[in-house]
């Protein structure tokens, strides 16, 4: 292991513009770097590099991380490797670690896997070609299907003898002991002491890591038997688990990245054929339902998922289900459905490459227009069918993370359905106010069966009391009214505080060291100046006064930040956020870390205006910040209260309600008061 010490040094002495420098070229624009992103095609340059924080942020495709992060993106090194690689640019000897004994034994049993996995990969794929029965079976297996030597090699294809122990026996022999074999899921053994080849009889398809390592295997039988599985896959292991696997992700994750689009499709063989068809950025997931892990796997290279299944019915229900899948991370999702019967690796053996990849680039559909003509095959007559349609496709949408898409996927749904673009806005605003209310609903639920113990507040000195908070029958109410806002409105209202919240972090992220002086009181009331840092400032009013973020990125950031505080802990900085294995993290925090606009030396030197730094008012900044957050929560309690009130035809209830919003008012008017801003 490379001691932390080492990595420290490695750290200390990368310059990240130097790094990056030298496979971007990178112009200076004030205190940043600019120029065109490596991961994705634009002509305009949108990717930044900090030299004073250590990171990148492209904000057009949304990659960031640290030097370190840089490497293993553009180059698919492992985290070792990229550490390596910028020791050997610096000069930096790099020191071994001893590990303990428990670290020793799960490090040889990963090693014991993988050198049977390559050995295995090996062995059957020289049976494939040099012996009799593998070319006669296996080979011609793969022949026939139009796969050529190149593409067979390409993917390390190979052959298992239909023996019992055939493999198992030459592994041995090998010095592989049976402990591995079993864990690697190679071989089978019975409580008997007897063993067998699982993949016996089969053509193998070896499953890759992005690195390029054997993971494991699937194998396809080629016997007739009724009672044989079709495929076989390896079970889970250390070093395999295929929910977080993507087969053919090693052979398509540079054509994936150079176009900036990957193909998805349900099976081995078809990612084999689409490769020998030219199509080269396809994947399939391993033997399982598409996870949020194989998604963010696909994210690391492009946001743009194209998504190819079968046109029978089982081929529409799956693709259903992987699009919303594909929406709640983020991405930007196409269909195409083939004819019914068809595959991608039949309809290239059909009508070969070209036509393929023609039928491809014509039948690509916007998600929208797929569901929605697939959903109303069969209900034009039918309103209530059509209905359920439609709320189908609402629901997809309130998926869409951003509220653009969401109105562009809005009037393309309401075009092909027919109807009026408001009703449909309408129900998306429902739909995402219902979701939020069962999101918190969800929270409440789990926070109350944590066994943690709620973290005391720290109540520091302010002149604020903290705002009300409406009971959970108000929200009820709010869920069963059928009066709604517009739905402009309502997509608005959704995170009211978007903007403050933004701020709070903003100044969190890239101040949360700097102290700043603030009066206190002793013991005996005596008043002095301590000088206290911004982040203890922030994160002490937000929990004093009980406030919560509507943005969960944000709340997890604000949360990582109030930890520190409490535990006295030091502050997570950019290589905490560039190293994190959270993706939509990550590249938030970095995002507002890295500021991409800068004040021109022009209004100096030609307008003679300066214009005050962020450091030189940021005392007001974080008051203003944190007073204006609170007058957003206060007025959203108000608007919420405001619509039990109309709904309330409860008399008791109703003065009830008003006694609550009056303090919400009075509440506000000190608020706009500290805030210099007049009340209307």
């Amino acid at each position: 292991m490379i001691s932390k010490e080492t990595i420290q040094r490695i750290m200390d002495a990368t310059r990240i513009e130097e790094v990056i420098g030298e496979f971007v070229s990178l112009k200076k624009r004030g205190a940043n770097h600019i120029g065109c992103c490596p991961f994705h095609n634009e002509k305009t340059p949108s990717f930044y590099v900090s030299p004073s924080k250590g990171i990148y942020k492209c904000f057009g495709c949304g990659k960031s991380g640290n030097a370190v992060g840089f490497i293993m993106d553009h180059e698919h090194y492992t985290y070792p490797e990229a550490l390596r690689y910028l020791a050997q640019k610096y000069n930096i000897e790099i020191e071994e670690e001893r590990m303990t004994e428990e670290q020793k034994e799960r490090q040889t049993e990963r090693d014991g896997l993988f050198h049977v996995s390559e050995f295995a990969q090996k062995y059957f794929a020289d049976l494939l070609y040099n012996d009799e029965m593998g070319r006669a079976i296996g080979l011609a297996y793969f022949h026939q299907r139009g796969l050529s030597d190149d593409i067979i090699r390409t993917f390390g294809l190979g052959y298992c003898p239909d023996e019992w122990r055939n493999f198992t026996d030459h592994a041995r022999r090998n010095g592989y002991s049976d402990e591995v074999l079993e864990k690697s899921g190679l071989t089978i053994f019975k409580e008997d002491g007897k063993c067998y080849d699982r993949f016996r009889g089969r053509v193998m398809f070896p499953i890759f890591s992005i690195s390029g390592r054997v993971l494991g295997f699937s194998g396809r039988v080629l016997s007739s038997e009724k009672q044989a599985a079709k495929y076989v896959n390896s079970p889970d292991s250390e070093i395999y688990d295929k929910s977080h696997t993507l087969y053919g992700i090693y052979q398509a994750r540079n054509a994936i990245s150079k176009e900036d689009k990957c193909f998805l499709v349900e099976g081995n063989v078809d990612v084999v054929s689409m490769h020998q068809s030219g199509v080269c950025n396809t994947v399939a997931s391993c033997g399982t339902s598409l996870t949020t892990e194989q998604i963010r796997l696909i994210k690391r290279f492009t946001p743009n998922v194209t998504v190819l299944y079968d046109g029978d019915k089982a081929g529409i229900k799956a693709a259903l289900r992987a699009v919303n899948l594909l929406f709640e991370e983020g991405m930007h999702v196409r269909v195409v459905l083939f004819p019914d019967g068809e595959d991608p690796d039949s309809y290239a053996q059909k009508y070969g490459s070209t036509q393929l990849q023609e039928y491809l680039r014509t039948h690509e559909e916007n998600f929208v227009a797929f569901k929605t003509r697939v959903l109303l095959e069969d209900v034009e007559q039918d309103p209530i069918r059509k209905s359920e349609v439609l709320k189908e496709i609402v629901n997809t949408i309130a998926l869409v993370p951003d509220r653009i898409e969401q109105q562009d996927y809005i009037r393309l749904a309401a075009s092909k359905l027919r109807m009026n673009e408001q009703v449909l806005l309408q129900e998306l605003a429902k739909t995402i106010n219902l979701n939020i209310i069962k999101q918190r609903k969800e929270e409440a639920q789990k926070q109350s069966q944590s066994t943690t113990p709620p973290t005391p507040a720290v109540a520091p000195p302010s002149n604020v009391p903290p705002p009300l908070e409406p009971e959970p029958d108000d929200y009820e109410l709010m869920r069963q009214s059928s009066t709604y806002r517009a739905p402009e409105q309502i997509l608005a209202a959704e995170r009211p505080a978007e903007a403050q919240e933004e701020k709070l972090v903003r100044l969190l992220l890239n101040f949360g060291n700097k102290e700043l002086p603030e009066e206190m009181t002793d013991d005996e009331g005596n008043t002095f100046t301590a000088n206290i840092p911004v982040a203890n400032i922030i994160v002490e009013e937000v929990v004093a006064s009980d406030l919560t973020f509507d943005n969960k990125l944000y709340q997890q950031l604000f949360d990582l930040y109030r930890q520190a505080v409490e535990t006295e802990q030091p502050l997570p900085d950019a290589n905490f956020f560039a190293n994190s294995s959270d993706l939509m993290l990550r590249n938030k925090a970095l995002s507002l870390m890295v500021d991409s606009y800068s004040v021109s030396d022009l209004w100096l030197k030609e307008k003679h205006i300066a214009v005050p730094s962020i450091e030189s008012r940021l005392y007001k900044d974080v008051e203003e910040s944190v007073l204006s957050f609170k007058l957003k929560k206060i007025d959203q309690q108000i608007e919420a209260l405001s619509y039990v009130m109309r709904e309330c035809k409860n008399e008791d209830e109703q003065m009830i309600h008003m006694a609550k919003h009056q303090q919400l008012v009075e509440l506000r008017k000190a608020v706009c008061k500290l805030l210099r801003r007049v009340v209307v």
